[in-house]
């Protein structure tokens, strides 16, 4: 039984089935079957960023068929087409995302893309992790992906296009309200995002 992450080899490739066994308390994600470390409790700031985006989302989407959840919330990302298994190498924990089809719903979470995605950048995040995780929600099919940097009071939003392939759309600043692609009438003021 792993019930301290110093049991595992960073190095080494894991699966879903490997994630489930791990009885520690530090909070990991896969990517790509390599473990990222996750921040133990993310700073103040952020977590009302997030409670911000949820709260938004949650009220727009009451009597909605999508549904929105927040970290942590497990999302099983990436089969490997050469694993005649089908075992699952990513799991993740967006920050907030919202599912339309709710029979990848269980409950263990979310299996499948997620139809949005948004992050909230923080000082632990790894450029090698944003980098992956852009990849595998693009590799998955996520069509809309935000990323919101605290720092700069900025959200970069990607929609992916009929090609597969995220188109960046300009940055988004407190001057700006934000629309999504997949919810049209969802509107969002940024400025209400990074608000104090």
């Amino acid at each position: 039984m792993i019930t301290n992450l110093d049991q595992l080899d960073l190095n080494a490739t894991y699966s879903y089935a490997d994630y489930l066994k791990w009885q520690f308390e530090e909070r990991v994600e896969l990517i790509k079957g390599k473990i990222f470390k996750m921040s133990p409790a993310p700073a103040r700031r952020h977590q009302r960023i997030s409670g911000r985006f949820h709260a938004a989302l949650f009220n727009f989407l009451d009597n909605a068929t999508c549904q929105v959840y927040h970290a942590p919330f497990d999302v099983r990302l990436t089969l490997r087409k050469s694993d005649t298994t089908n075992r699952i190498y990513t799991v993740v924990q967006p920050d907030i995302c919202v599912i339309c089809d709710t029979t990848k719903l269980d409950d263990k979470g979310c299996i499948g893309a997620p139809d949005w995605i948004i992050e909230i950048l923080s000082p632990g995040n790894s450029q090698v992790e944003m980098k992956n995780k852009f990849e595998v929600y693009q590799e998955n099919g996520v069509k809309e992906y935000w990323l919101a940097e605290p720092t700069t009071e900025t959200i970069f939003v990607y929609v992916l296009n009929e090609e597969g392939k995220y188109i960046g759309l300009h940055p988004f600043t407190t001057a700006d309200v934000l629309t999504s692609y997949i919810l049209p009438d969802f509107k969002l003021n940024v400025a209400d995002i990074f608000k104090d």
